[in-house]
């Protein structure tokens, strides 16, 4: 007996350690060695799938700059419309701009008070100037009006022109 319990001693402890053991010599493949011939193929295949979407992603971003640098012309041209429209309204109205001015805006209480305060034909007089005066007032406004509308036409119209030589030249 004494002999089955050594020989039961010794299996014991070289079976002991076994699972520790199978698992360190357990192999793991990390890296898997291709031939040549096949790792060429799976890279004209990978650049075939890749290719043309890089091209459709360029050319969306090209259109896109294309875009914005029009934009950004637009705004420039719109900016020195404005900065025109300002600039010609200075210097036409003088700082009165397109509102009655005072003077226009007491001739015109003159003449109401002229035909309704009853001063006979004094009044009437004072009245037909006043509305005179208005009346000249009135024509010179739409004068202005009519001018910087037809100054803004002709900004908006050499606008379109610049942008039209600049999409030729685009092309």
């Amino acid at each position: 007996m004494h002999l089955l319990d050594s020989s039961i001693s010794i299996l014991d402890s070289g079976v002991n350690d076994f699972p520790r053991l199978a698992q360190i010599l357990q192999t793991t493949r990390h890296f898997e060695l291709l031939p040549e011939p096949r790792l060429q193929r799976a890279q004209t295949s990978l650049l075939a799938t890749i290719t043309p979407e890089l091209d459709a992603l360029l050319d969306r971003a090209h259109a896109h700059l294309d875009k914005l640098a029009r934009r950004e012309q637009s705004l420039i041209a719109k900016s020195e419309l404005q900065e025109g429209r300002l600039s010609s309204r200075r210097q036409s109205a003088g700082g009165g701009g397109f509102a009655v001015s005072e003077p226009a805006a007491a001739a015109a209480a003159a003449a109401r008070a002229g035909g309704a305060g009853g001063r006979g034909e004094e009044g009437e007089v004072e009245g037909e100037k006043g509305r005179e005066v208005l009346r000249l007032r009135q024509m010179r406004q739409k004068k202005e009006r009519l001018s910087y509308a037809v100054e803004r036409l002709n900004l908006q119209a050499q606008q379109r022109e610049r942008q039209l030589r600049m999409s030729m030249a685009a092309q």
